[in-house]
């Protein structure tokens, strides 16, 4: 029945510091739609963002900034990941360790967004299936 996710959302206290960290850390593109609506889009995907305090109906029963604990896919091999986040001086709380994503083993660097988040990013070492 279900083949993939299309959004979720994340608030924030602070749009600004999201806005940048979401664009510059994670070179997503930021979206805005609708009613001053703000969203960031990667691949086929977007995370709508609610300010906190003032959620679009309807919301998450709580809706609290640094409760999103999310898994992102990169390309990019972890060496290249390691790098940016350098480059961008972002803490890396984590790094490189072995999980166990939806397709398999993958490494993955963890770090946190301004509302505190926690933010994982993996790269699978070999071919896998990516749904869809």
């Amino acid at each position: 029945m279900i083949t993939h996710i299309d959004h979720l959302v994340l608030t924030t206290r602070d749009l600004d510091a999201c806005i940048d960290f979401y664009t510059q850390v994670l070179n997503m593109e930021l979206i805005k739609f609708g009613d001053n609506r703000v969203a960031f889009s990667f691949g086929q995907h977007k995370i709508n963002v609610h300010e906190y305090g003032c959620e679009i109906e309807p919301k998450a029963h709580l809706p609290v900034p640094g409760s999103l604990d999310i898994c992102l896919i990169s390309h990019s091999s972890t060496e290249q990941i390691k790098l940016h986040l350098e480059a961008t001086q972002v803490e890396i709380l984590e790094e490189p360790v072995t999980r166990t994503g939806a397709c398999g083993p993958n490494t993955s660097y963890y770090l946190r967004d301004p509302d505190l988040n926690l933010i994982e990013i993996s790269h699978y070492q070999s071919s896998h299936k990516t749904g869809g």
